[in-house]
């Protein structure tokens, strides 16, 4: 029969396995970790190498811009501008013009109510026939009394009359001529009187003063239109026209650079309006005065070629230039920094960054234009191009740029 009485020692021993199982655990973890670090620091060493360079803007220039020796701004005005109004008062009739309408010196381009003053004109012409009618009737009694005298005359030689009869047809005679005068007298007055008139009824015909264009309307059909008035409800000028044959320039230039400018100095004129067209001018001529609060001189710069496009109050920028430029001078040119340009392998290249990359672009280069080199290519202006690239430098290399 077993022994009971003895104690079961078994359960008392140690499992080994489970303490073994977290250490393993932990070796793995610090190799993997390890891998990690050695996978990093390798793809640290391996990563591409992004190059740090200077770059500049491939710009469009103009070869004229190397003769320039002073800028300034002004705006573009007519010589000749008027603002047509009527020496009558009345109200407008009729307005033949508007906005941009072209016309041509002694057109008539507005009517005022004109029947008061046709009706005067028609009055003193009336007047007119009544006092040439009136020396008609002068005439006719002057001649019956020279006749009269003639005849008196030959019969008191033969003493068929008396002196008396005589001396009275004389004073009838004289009565006459001076009624001849009175008459041509009453005549010059009455055609006066009728011109005066006529005048009046031309004053209610606004016409053009020169060939122009119609810049502005200041009053319309219905309106009432009187001269040096103030009056509410009232119009002075009508409309306002220009010449725009006479448009140029008027720029201020600082009293401290006139050295730098003179009266036919060659000039070259952009529009802020129109930034693609340049034109040619000419100092016309510069106001005698200086304008104290600004320190400036007026200066008038006339265009060579007057470009239809060009309209009054256009905001200008007036290169003057130390000598005449030509047509072709005056064409834009792409252009980039002398420094971009490089020689490889026999050839003239530019490395553009596109996409953070150093892109290779054949290039032409033509004439400097001081820092800058004209050239042909495919560049577009604005592209960034690499300056004073190095051997390092090839199709495909990240750069980063360190200018902002």
């Amino acid at each position: 029969m077993p022994d009971t009485s003895s104690p079961d020692l078994s359960g008392l021993r140690i499992d080994r396995s489970a303490l073994a199982r977290p250490r393993r655990r932990r070796q793995w973890w610090w190799a993997a970790f390890i891998l990690l670090v050695v996978a990093g620091g390798g793809g640290w060493l391996l990563r591409p190498q992004v190059a740090v360079v200077r770059t500049a803007a491939v710009v469009t220039t103009y070869p004229s811009q190397q003769y320039v020796v002073l800028n300034a701004t002004g705006y573009v005005v007519p010589q000749r501008k008027a603002a047509i109004a009527s020496k009558a008062t009345g109200r407008l009739e009729w307005l033949g013009v508007a906005e941009g309408s072209r016309v041509k010196a002694g057109e008539v381009i507005a009517r005022i109510d004109d029947r008061d003053v046709t009706a005067q004109a028609q009055s003193a012409a009336a007047n007119v026939s009544a006092a040439r009618a009136a020396l008609a009737q002068a005439e006719a009694d002057a001649r019956d009394a020279t006749a009269s005298l003639r005849r008196d005359t030959e019969l008191v030689a033969k003493g068929f009359v008396s002196q008396a009869s005589l001396d009275t047809a004389k004073a009838r005679a004289d009565r006459a001529s001076a009624g001849v005068a009175n008459a041509r007298a009453a005549i010059a007055a009455s055609e006066a009187t009728s011109r005066n008139a006529q005048v009046s009824v031309d004053y209610t015909l606004i016409r053009a003063p020169f060939d122009g264009i119609i810049l502005s309307k200041s009053a319309n059909v219905g309106d009432m239109v009187t001269p040096f008035s103030s009056a509410a409800d009232s119009k002075g000028a009508v409309v306002a026209m220009a010449d725009m044959s006479t448009l140029e320039v008027e720029a201020d230039v600082s009293e401290s650079s006139l050295s730098k400018v003179r009266v036919g100095q060659p000039c070259e004129i952009t529009l802020d309006a129109l930034p693609d067209a340049r034109f040619r001018g000419r100092i016309s001529r510069m106001v005698p005065t200086v304008d104290r609060a600004k320190a400036t001189v007026m200066t008038k710069v006339r265009f060579e070629v007057i470009d239809p496009r060009i309209l009054p109050e256009m905001s200008a920028k007036v290169a003057f230039l130390s000598r005449d430029v030509t047509a072709a001078e005056q064409q834009p040119l792409l252009a980039l920094s002398t420094d971009a340009l490089a020689i490889r392998d026999g050839r003239t290249v530019a490395w553009v960054v596109r996409d953070g990359r150093a892109v290779e672009v054949p290039v032409q280069a033509g004439q400097k234009l001081g820092d800058l080199t004209a050239i042909a290519g495919e560049l577009k202006p604005g592209e960034r191009v690499i300056l004073k690239p190095g051997p390092e430098i090839r199709s495909g290399s990240l750069v980063m740029s360190a200018t902002k």
